[in-house]
């Protein structure tokens, strides 16, 4: 079998999509995107097909180490995210050809489901409260929600008490058995991450998440080590080399790397199974669409580490086009009881609409985060 051609398509809401044919009429699908980057991504695919064309899609981890280590500059979310794409493609392809799941190709299931969680709110986390109610109504049994709006170093007492009253109505609209994750999306600098850490504590929460940037966690591991408050980070480092002192530091409790950032299936989980040495948890990160999701599934099923996955579906990004728009059978993500079942059609256990996907590519996208700033108009992280 040898890979013939790379398509891509940009579709909405931000996605990018990723089709690889081969000579014997067997497609593989995968999910390469950076929010907010996705031409720059689909362009870094097409370099890379240099090193596919003409080879076996089923010699995954060759593939996988010559499109890493042939480039003499490594890592970053744009050729990490790439490779991912291509992994998941070629991982759905080698699961079709044998007919199976790609988890039975990674040596089989831990878990038949996995529990998920609900986005709740939007950028600015106001009025989340009946949000939290309605997913927890729908079945959810954990809700994740941003924690704070624009933060300076040093900011004002009044930007946490916002911050707690908020985290306080989703908690008294759900009761104490529901996990809650607070998002400080790497808005909060050192200084107020310290604070609010502190302060959360009381709310008994599921996790925290990133509450630095991931470049300045190190000035924070102590404090992050001391809080009863699980913390979890990863979703903006790209391979395993990116998270060994995390996870080894011991101030991470919770890894979340991305399988469409990460590059795929094959890297995520050598990073998972590194962090479950060290009793470290994992839980994907996954606001995009439905393959990057399967991709995720297929991962969860093997890992002993996975205790919940996120999901974009209802997520505030996806305003023109949802997580089960682009897939023949959406029954295939049904959720009950907080959980979702992992896939058993073969590959990645999903069959893509691919007719939708080239009409809505039609219209693609061009996503970009939102720029902030504070008043005094210097930026402000997003």
């Amino acid at each position: 079998m040898k890979i013939t051609s790379l398509t891509t398509y940009e579709v909405p809401p931000r996605w990018l999509f990723l089709k690889i044919e081969t000579d014997e009429g067997i497609t593989g699908w995968g999910e390469p995107v950076i929010e907010g980057r996705a031409a720059t991504v689909a362009a870094a695919v097409e370099e890379l097909s240099d090193y596919l064309i003409g080879q076996d899609p089923r010699n995954i981890e060759d593939l996988w180490t010559v499109m890493y280590r042939a480039g003499f500059y490594r890592g970053g979310p744009i050729t990490m995210s790439a490779i991912a794409g291509i992994d998941q493609a070629l991982w759905d392809i080698k699961g079709k050809a044998l007919n199976v799941p790609v988890h039975e190709l990674l040596g089989g299931r831990v878990r038949d489901s996995i529990r998920v969680y609900s986005w709740i709110g939007g950028d600015r986390p106001s009025e989340t409260a009946a949000a939290a109610k309605d997913a927890v109504e729908r079945g959810f049994s954990a809700v994740k929600m941003n924690g704070t709006e624009e933060l300076q170093y040093v900011d004002s007492w009044d930007k946490v008490e916002r911050c707690l009253a908020n985290v306080q109505a989703v908690r008294d609209a759900v009761g104490p058995n529901i996990g809650i994750g607070v998002d400080f999306h790497g808005r909060v600098h050192k200084p107020m991450a310290k604070v609010l850490i502190k302060e959360l504590e009381p709310y008994k929460l599921m996790f925290i998440e990133e509450p630095v940037l991931s470049e300045h966690a190190s000035s924070l591991l102590d404090v992050m080590r001391n809080t009863p408050t699980p913390i979890a980070l990863g979703e903006r480092l790209y391979s395993r080399w990116d998270f060994k002192d995390f996870i080894a530091s011991g101030a991470v409790d919770i890894i979340q790397p991305d399988p469409s950032h990460c590059g795929g299936i094959t890297e995520a989980r050598k990073i998972a199974h590194m962090a479950e040495a060290y009793d470290v948890a994992l839980a994907l990160h996954c606001p995009l669409g439905p393959i990057a999701l399967a991709s995720c599934l297929q991962i969860d099923a093997g890992c002993y580490n996975a205790f919940i996955q996120e999901q974009s579906l209802g997520i505030h990004y996806n305003e023109s086009n949802d997580l089960l728009d682009y897939i023949q059978d959406p029954s295939v993500f049904s959720y009950e009881s907080g959980m979702v079942k992992i896939p058993n059609g073969p590959g990645l256990g999903i069959e893509v609409n691919e007719d939708y996907v080239k009409e809505r590519a039609a219209t693609g996208h061009r996503w970009r985060n939102p720029v902030w700033r504070h008043a005094d108009g210097s930026f402000a992280e997003w």
